[in-house]
């Protein structure tokens, strides 16, 4: 039993890291499909949001069905509808096409987001949080990593980028869905599962600071990840002047790599410091690229990048492991469902202004005012966390206390 649970974790690792591939293997692409179709710059801002905009009403609606149904039932339907996403994706031949693809790729996401993270935390034996919450943590910035930098090759060098990319996806996906049927039952299946349609966040009580605390975070970090993977190649090529789509998609790679490797690195820290230290970093990476968008400099622009990218993955894993434990098995998924919900938020919304604002004042300009507003809302979470500490306990953003995971 004990050996079907872990290789239950795994499989479940590697269906988070399918997810968050397949979500940003587009952001390569955009600039061919625009080449192709010939949209402007704020519709392209439109197919990454609309993709976000049903992930959140997904989220918000049967992000806690798993918490009622069991995992492996909807984490099984997750993988369905996200495999036919794929397959809409590979059949699109305009933009509407493109539109339908990610509204059915982010309701998929959207279903097995906050089952993904509830269940790798229920598989994991007791006394190894750290692991879940580390896994959470990477996972993700590891897949949107390997996305684009996958995506960005085929693009340069394959003859049919968008064929290739996307009959793959379709291929991974149905084979997920076929090995996650031998997945262990972890959550026993319970009535409420209509009322828990009902649209609502779900913070249980006991987690309901530490949220607040690690909110401003969430926002930040994830904002930043928005402004690359809906206008990074559009930069790379059109103020930095590098036309190639290798380097467009190493953009991505390069601000989810570094998190990754921050994650790795900070899993064994206090998650308060780990989170503050990630917000400043986060700041100072983005002042970085500021300065070499200015200049034109590619280079100074992916070493902002790195640097930003390290604050992404700290400032995340840090707010992800002040909350993980504080949730009942029964309301993990709805916790981790509102953590999603806050940043595919700052993920999308900034994103869709920014889109807006590109033909009326520029894309340069418009890319410095996006991270003006990322840097100084890292920077209040760092002087939030200066204030002096009350009753000797660490504090996070705007003074919260932040809990450190038990077992830890």
């Amino acid at each position: 039993m004990v050996y079907r649970r872990i290789l239950g974790f795994w499989l479940v690792a590697l269906a988070l890291l399918a997810f968050t591939a397949a979500a940003s293997a587009p952001s390569p692409l955009y600039v061919v499909y625009q080449a192709r179709w010939g949209f402007s710059t704020p519709m392209l801002t439109v197919v990454f949001a609309v993709y976000v905009v049903a992930l959140l009403a997904a989220l918000v609606t049967v992000g806690r069905l798993s918490d009622y149904l069991g995992r492996r039932p909807v984490l099984l339907a997750a993988l369905v509808v996200e495999t036919l996403g794929m397959a809409v994706f590979l059949t699109a031949d305009g933009l509407g096409g493109l539109i339908v693809a990610r509204i059915v790729q982010g309701l998929a996401t959207g279903v097995a987001t906050g089952t993904i993270s509830a269940t790798l935390v229920d598989l994991l034996p007791p006394g190894w949080a750290r692991l879940g919450a580390m896994i959470n943590s990477v996972l993700p910035m590891t897949g949107l990593a390997l996305g684009a930098l996958v995506s960005g090759l085929l693009v340069q060098y394959a003859g049919s980028p968008t064929t290739v990319v996307f009959a793959g996806l379709t291929v991974a996906f149905a084979l997920l869905a076929v090995l996650v049927l031998a997945l262990p039952s972890t959550i026993s299946r319970r009535p409420g599962a209509l009322a828990a349609l009902r649209p609502r966040l779900g913070v249980p009580r006991p987690a309901r600071a530490a949220f607040l605390a690690a909110s401003p975070v969430l926002v930040a970090t994830w904002a930043m990840g928005g402004l690359y993977l809906s206008l990074g190649a559009s930069l790379t090529s059109n103020v930095l002047g590098v036309r190639s789509h290798v380097v467009a998609g190493l953009v991505v790679t390069v601000l989810a790599g570094a998190g990754a490797l921050a994650g790795i690195v900070g899993s064994s820290r206090d998650p308060g410091r780990v989170m503050t230290v990630g917000a400043a970093l986060l700041a100072l990476g983005t002042v970085g690229s500021l300065v070499a968008l200015l200049d034109a400099s590619a280079v100074g622009f992916f070493l902002g990048s790195a640097v930003a990218g390290a604050g992404f993955g700290a400032g995340f894993l840090g707010a992800f492991r002040s909350l993980s434990s504080l949730a009942p098995p029964d309301e993990r998924a709805a916790l981790f469902g509102a953590i999603y919900v806050v940043s595919y938020v700052g993920f999308s919304v900034p994103a869709v202004i920014a889109g807006v604002l590109t033909p009326r004042i520029g894309l340069r300009e418009t890319a410095v005012g996006y991270a003006a507003v990322v840097v100084a809302l890292a920077l209040a979470v760092v002087a939030a966390s200066r204030r002096p500490a009350e009753g000797g306990r660490s504090t996070g953003a705007r003074g919260c206390p932040v809990v450190v995971e038990q077992g830890v």
